[in-house]
């Protein structure tokens, strides 16, 4: 087998190398447009009453309105990073600012839930057309040696931006309006679009070969089906027909996919073949685990600051920010710690770390013992994931050429889309399953329809607590307790799930060192063995 001849980046003529200024202005202007679009995933989690009322919508029209656009996201994240690859990422750029800004603003005045609906699958279109390109633009325009400290800036933003735009969003719930909520995309957005146009250069893939049209639509639909499944099973069912047919669907557009892609090798979407080296796939791993790690802990922690300590969504909220300030102040150091022992190791630490965060939440956790009862976890797993994050990511970059950033970077994001949706769905199932097995030998004496609403989960139960009369307080402690005792579930299994990926890294993730230059080389020679 000949070696592949990969296409070559075109930056844009008349630009020369940009200066430590432009570099600097280039990283806050990606960093702002990446929170915008990380800020609308979380943001609108915090409106969901707000919305209800005024929309006069059901439980599951609002979970819709908030699902839609991470579905639509995640669904285009491949195809459009690859366009972007070809027309240039600075047009590309440019335009998903443009387009997910009108979207943002047509969000915030939207007059129904449809309407709502409809904006929100916009913005998830508009999303996609940024979120791949602003890591693209950092490792094709950073040189190799400043490289890892961009990357690290980003995957802070990307870790701790979703904490950090939860709080801002919640603050402006409560001193203005949920409509409000919006005006922080809006502001990001504007800052993003002057930045980009003044200081970002261009670069752009040239290609023999015509786009993979059949593998964008294979990649479209197998994500769609299969993040739908993550995102409707709890509520719909797991064995409901929607459910099993979005699988089916999933699944077999997954194996089309693989299938076709092996089919068109050198001038594939994705070169699955590219998934046998360690940095690829052992980064990806990583961060499917750490990231729906992540977000199934934020499940689990809402409801015991809210049902079990009393406290307000913005209070909640906040509680949460030692662990992202903790991962956004790690991610910027790791690139240094992966120069001084490598990538592998520094991966390794941080899985350690972040699967002791959940031992000690696990162990220390107690309705009496409250907020200082998991703020170590927290810490430490804050810690740890920004640690892990930051190598995963330069590690998934480094295994595609600079020509392909825009699909190598939307690889890294599908893969936290994905860890997402299935931490929630499956650290979710296991708290609710957990509480409801054991709130079932606390309910002794407790009138029947009282229990029956308890069964159904803790704040149903504190809700009925003020209306159960001398009953009131039994029934507070068992739920309150039941919970904890659901939440240690959750958190074992993720220590456990942590504790594999330790292995996996330390016996088959990625060679301590790995400079972007070497990554490709080694890859080139790999597939010319082959």
């Amino acid at each position: 087998m000949s070696t592949p001849q990969p296409p070559q980046a075109a930056p844009a003529s008349g630009e020369g190398s940009p200066d430590a200024r432009q570099l600097r202005t280039v990283l806050i202007a990606v960093s702002l447009a990446l929170m915008s679009v990380i800020a609308s995933v979380s943001g609108l989690n915090v409106a969901q009453t707000h919305m209800a009322v005024e929309f006069g919508a059901s439980q599951n029209t609002v979970l819709w309105i908030i699902n839609i656009y991470t579905l639509a996201l995640a669904a285009l994240l491949l195809p459009l990073g690859a366009i972007g690859d070809r027309l240039g990422r600075k047009p590309m750029l440019l335009a998903g600012l443009g387009f997910f800004g009108v979207a943002t603003v047509v969000s915030a005045l939207a007059p129904t839930a449809e309407v709502m609906i409809a904006a929100r699958v916009a913005s998830g279109i508009g999303a996609a057309m940024i979120m791949p390109i602003t890591l693209a633009v950092i490792t094709s325009t950073f040189p190799e040696e400043q490289r890892g400290k961009a990357i690290g800036v980003w995957t802070g933003v990307a870790g701790g931006g979703g904490i950090l735009g939860m709080f801002l969003s919640a603050l402006l719930v409560d001193v203005a309006s949920w409509r409000w909520l919006f005006a922080l995309p809006v502001a990001l957005i504007l800052a993003a679009l002057a930045m980009t146009a003044k200081s970002v250069p261009n670069s752009r893939e040239t290609s023999a070969h015509r786009f993979d049209t059949a593998g964008a639509l294979l990649s479209t639909l197998a994500v769609t089906g299969l993040i739908f499944v993550l995102q409707e099973g709890p509520e719909r069912g797991w064995t409901a027909p929607v459910t099993l047919i979005s699988l089916a669907v999933g699944l077999l557009a997954a194996i089309g996919f693989v299938a076709w892609e092996l089919h068109r090798r050198d001038s594939a979407l994705l070169d699955v073949r590219l998934f046998r080296e360690r940095g690829l796939s052992g980064g990806s791993i990583t961060l499917l685990v750490v990231f729906g790690v992540q977000a199934g802990i934020g499940v689990v922690l809402f409801p015991f600051f809210q049902a079990v300590l009393g406290w307000s969504g913005l209070l909640s909220t906040a509680a949460m920010m030692p662990m992202a300030v903790m991962m956004m102040a790690t991610s910027g150091l790791a690139p240094k710690l992966a120069a001084g022992i490598g990538s592998r190791s520094t991966m390794a630490a941080g899985i350690a770390l972040a699967g002791l965060g959940l031992v000690l939440m696990a162990l220390l956790a107690s309705a009496k013992g409250g907020y200082l009862s998991i703020l170590p976890g927290l810490l430490a797993m804050g810690l740890g994931m920004g640690l892990s994050m930051t190598p995963s990511t330069t590690a998934i970059t480094a295994s595609l050429p600079r020509a392909k950033q825009g699909v190598a970077s939307a690889l890294n994001d599908v893969t936290r889309e994905f860890g997402t949706a299935l931490g929630v769905a499956l650290l979710g199932a296991l708290l609710a399953n957990g509480y409801r097995s054991a709130i079932d030998n606390r309910l002794h004496g407790i009138p029947q329809g009282t229990a029956d609403t308890a069964r159904d989960g803790v704040a149903n139960a504190v809700e009925a607590a003020s209306n159960a009369g001398p009953h009131a307080q039994d029934l507070l402690h068992a739920a309150q307790q039941s919970f904890v005792d659901g939440w240690q579930q959750s958190m074992w299994a993720g220590a456990a799930v942590m504790g594999a990926l330790l292995v996996y890294i330390v016996f088959r993730g990625p060679k301590n060192t790995t400079p972007a230059v070497t990554a490709e080389a080694e890859t080139a020679e790999t597939l010319a063995a082959r």
